[in-house]
């Protein structure tokens, strides 16, 4: 005990980072283990989108849309997603949504935002579009 009172007053500015970094981790682990959300795998994004007919809502901008998204994905910015612009989303509340984004790190939130909007399944894809197409799976270009 006496080497973290010593090293906590030799360096202040780093042990507040660590202090705050690991509150960073418990707010974002209850976060995550009481969200309504839940990531899903691409096998199970599979499943529900062929035995369930889940939507797929692809949150990047129009550009990345274009030059590869999932086959039948609706382009929706989490913007147009915090300001209730669902559009063609609205008629699918009672299917499964899987929110993709590029990378698996920004699909939460907006889907946390559905979930409030009264869809009742929604999740978002582990890894988003890189590990989609890491593993090779069919992207549509265009549109």
């Amino acid at each position: 005990m006496q080497e973290i009172t010593q090293f906590v007053s030799a360096h202040p500015m780093l042990s507040l980072a660590w202090v705050a970094l690991l509150i960073a981790v418990i707010v974002t682990t209850f976060k995550s283990r009481f969200s309504k959300v839940n990531e899903v795998s691409r096998g199970e994004a599979i499943r529900l989108i062929n035995k369930e007919d889940a939507v797929i809502v692809d949150v990047r901008n129009r550009d990345d849309y274009r030059k590869g998204h999932i086959a039948n994905a609706l382009n929706l910015t989490s913007s147009e997603i915090k300001n209730g612009s669902l559009g063609e989303l609205d008629k699918a509340k009672t299917k499964p949504v899987i929110v993709v984004c590029a990378n698996g790190t920004t699909s939460r939130e907006p889907a946390e935002k559905l979930n409030k909007a009264g869809f009742d399944q929604v999740y978002f894809l582990k890894e988003g579009i890189s590990g989609w197409s890491g593993e090779n799976l069919p992207l549509v270009r265009g549109k």
